[in-house]
């Protein structure tokens, strides 16, 4: 549940790491067992013959699934999960750490994640990551970022990759409390021996892990013939794809039921049961969710770039902190502004600053928890900040697309 709190101290984060409490081992993995059952989870691991921790899992992340087949992949061992704060606050802090989990703000570095991480290997546990750092918006593969083999290189152990199909499938982030049926499948397997991370250099390994880590949920749905026949499975697709295709419009886009539709020039598209979308009248034109996400990256980018230092985006918004375990802090009403440079959240008169270039993504969330609404998450290493907004023109996927191509463009990592 969300809990509030007035207290602003923040988490712990050099806190050592717990093993997962022995005791609770057992719940665990029933937990696990029930909650995949509606999805028929099945896990192939057959490429970790012999393989036993110390070693260090890299996974996708698509959905919520993801934590229910982590434990049972791992089984009959334990693991120690890389997770974010929220985690803490929902569940609290002697239940989450006997969990397994170490804390970590999203898109913030930390070198106690790292510590923790290492001390973890050292008392010869597995450790989890999710580099995408965020449930997929459109089933496809987020940011990965650029010093994952860095870190294969500094943990000094083998390295499993675990890649899950379905989960989003299941249970798509635009939609993601109510269930569809879809049958998940996850592969586990050695990417790499200790000593093959010890004798390749950190370009080898980051690109093997990139590769690795693609995935296309509406590829692995065509490709097993999966139908999604719920009456409700377009509604809440208009905050990934917010921009008509056709007339190119922002923000009019609504769903509802198995429709898309853009209310500025009243086109339809039917999701169809395969996955495709199907534009309704004479054109019939077919398109497909990532492409069409892909299709707002690149009109974000080429806008953003043409307007340079013109550019200039303000939303008036409401703020939660998350500091600690405790749970959110309201701090009421402020002012979002973003611009080439940085993010600045003006709030109880005091302006706090978040810098592109050291922030590789935006934390997108399009109705938190059911009840809070749209949103984007701007973390510190001392607090998350919830900065909610129902304005029209504010899109958290919007923002998430023109933060990550301007902490790319000021990293100079591409010249798009």
């Amino acid at each position: 549940m969300l809990r509030y709190t007035d207290d602003m101290t923040p988490f712990a984060m050099a806190e050592r790491p717990s093993k997962q409490y022995f005791f609770l081992m057992p719940l665990i993995w029933l937990a696990a067992f029930l909650d995949t059952r509606k999805i028929g989870l099945k896990i192939d691991k057959t490429g970790m013959k012999g393989i036993k921790p110390p070693y260090l899992v890299i996974a996708t992340h698509q959905g919520p699934a993801d934590y229910s087949a982590a434990p049972l992949a791992m089984f009959p061992h334990r693991a120690v999960f890389v997770s974010d704060m929220e985690g803490f606050a929902w569940y609290g802090k002697w239940l989450y750490r006997g969990l397994g989990c170490i804390g970590k703000r999203r898109f913030v570095p930390d070198i106690s994640v790292v510590r923790n991480m290492k001390y973890a290997i050292a008392k010869k546990q597995a450790v989890w990551v999710y580099p995408e750092s965020r449930h997929s918006n459109a089933g496809t593969t987020a940011y990965i970022p650029k010093n994952m083999g860095k870190l294969c290189k500094t943990m000094d152990v083998p390295v499993v990759l675990f890649t899950l199909y379905g989960s989003y499938l299941a249970n798509p982030f635009w939609d993601e409390l109510r269930s569809r049926k879809v049958p998940a499948r996850g592969q586990m397997k050695l990417l790499f021996s200790r000593e093959e991370v010890r004798s390749k250099n950190e370009r080898e390994i980051q690109a093997a892990i990139e590769d690795g880590l693609k995935y296309n949920e509406y590829d692995y749905q065509l490709a097993n013939k999966i139908r999604i026949t719920e009456s409700f499975r377009a509604e809440g697709l208009h905050m990934p794809l917010y921009m008509c295709r056709k007339c190119k419009q922002r923000y009019k886009m609504a769903s509802h039921g198995d429709i898309l539709e853009c209310k500025a020039c009243g086109r339809h598209y039917l999701l169809r049961e395969d996955g495709l979308l199907e534009e309704m009248g004479d054109s019939r034109e077919i398109f497909r969710i990532p492409d069409w996400y892909e299709w707002e990256r690149e009109t974000e980018i080429k806008e953003t770039a043409d307007e340079a230092e013109a550019f200039l985006m303000s939303y008036d918004v409401h703020v939660e902190a998350l500091p600690n375990e405790k749970g959110f802090v309201d701090l009421g009403k402020g002012k979002l502004l973003m611009n080439e440079k940085e993010f600045t959240l003006d709030i109880n008169k005091e302006v706090l600053h978040f810098p592109h270039k050291i922030r590789e993504s935006v934390q997108t969330e399009y109705d938190y928890r059911g009840k809070k609404g749209k949103a984007i998450v701007l973390s510190t290493a001392k607090c998350c900040y919830y900065i909610y907004c129902d304005d029209e023109e504010f899109n958290p996927t919007q923002l998430q697309f023109i933060g990550e191509w301007l902490f790319q463009k000021n990293e100079g990592l591409n010249d798009r």
